[in-house]
This record gives structure tokens, sequence and C-alpha cells, in this order.
């Protein structure tokens, strides 16, 4: 099989589902060639090196998983923002466990953008895509701020994602984040409100 017969596609499935069942230590180049039933080279012809093909298929799986989020929300009929962001929690702590491949090395991706400019790229890149379709999902609006509301809520999603890794303990969901919700609201004032004015 000639690098240029082999699928970009069938090299990103490959990879995810190394991603699913392989620690990131196991996620060789070797390996992924393997799993899609491509020989070695395609990897460096289709995508330069195995870290840029593993970044591609972080975010292809970090897509699909929005997308089931997207469309389990639609299943349950949740239509005002307040309601699908408690369903969209639901459908993440739901699911967490079953992505806890893609999100170790979604960190690790993370990581390796600091020194490679083509990963920081193609993160960059899937952020800004994903901002406005969270917006969309979520029904923050299409406009600047909608987007600025959903890059909010990827902060807390892909901070207790990481924070999960490290111990599930760590996870808040459920009744414990409608609690930490109304405790923030105690402490953030609400947009237009000024400190240390009189009138």
């Amino acid at each position: 099989m000639s690098p240029q017969r082999s699928n970009r596609s069938e090299l990103i499935e490959g990879t995810l589902r190394c991603l699913e069942r392989l620690p990131p230590e196991q996620i060789t180049a070797r390996a992924i060639a393997h799993e899609a039933g491509a020989n070695l080279a395609s990897i460096t012809y289709h995508f330069g090196s195995k870290d840029q093909l593993v970044t591609e298929a972080v975010i292809a799986g970090l897509d699909r998983w929005l997308a089931q989020i997207a469309h389990r929300l639609d299943e349950l009929g949740a239509r005002a923002p307040q309601e699908r962001f408690r369903a969209a929690l639901a459908v993440v702590a739901d699911s967490r466990r079953q992505h806890e491949g893609l999100a170790r090395n979604f960190l690790g991706a993370l990581a390796r953008a600091s020194h490679d400019e083509r990963i920081r790229g193609l993160l960059s890149q899937g952020f800004r895509r994903t901002r406005g379709e969270v917006a969309t999902v979520l029904g923050l609006g299409t406009d600047a701020s909608g987007r600025d509301a959903a890059g909010l809520v990827l902060a807390l999603f892909n901070g207790l994602l990481f924070q999960s890794l490290v111990d599930p303990g760590l996870a808040i969901e459920g009744h414990r984040m409608v609690r930490a919700q109304a405790r923030l609201r105690t402490v953030m004032p609400p947009t237009g409100a000024t400190h240390g004015r009189t009138s």
C-alpha cells in the first residue's frame, strides 16, 4: 500500500480507536498504522507527524462528543438556555468516563502546542469553531458576547474534565454543580454593576 492510497479518514478513525483503549504512552505511530490498516509512511505523508495526527483525531473526537451532546439536548426538548445548560452538564457527566482517553490526549496536545506551531494552530482553530458551536447548542446567541459566553462554558467544561482525570472525586456534577453556581452568583455582580460609586 502506498502512502497516497491510505485514506486520511481511516487514519483518523484508527487513531480514535487507539485513544479509546490505549494509554497515551502506547499510542505510537506503529500502533496507529496497525489499527488503521495503513503503512507507517502514510502518517507522515498525510499529517506530517504522529503528534499532528493525534491532535487532529482529538479535535475530531471532541467535535463528535459535542454533536452527541447537542443531539441529546434535542431529544430532551430543552428550550431555554438555562435548561440546555443543565441538561448539557448531565449529558457530559454521563459520558465523561467514556471519553477519558480522548481527554488525556487532549491535555497532551495542549502541552505540545507550546513548542509546536502547527499543533497550536490546529487547536486554536478548533477552539474558535467550537465556541460558535457551543453558543448555538446552548442558545447563547451567535454574536461576540454569545461566543465569549461559550468560551467560559468551555473553560468550565475543560477545567473540570482535566481535574477529574487526576481524581474522579474532583468532578462536580448534579446538585453540587447547582449549589456551586448559586454560590458563584453571590460574588459575581450582574453586568453593568458598579463598585465604589455613590449617587
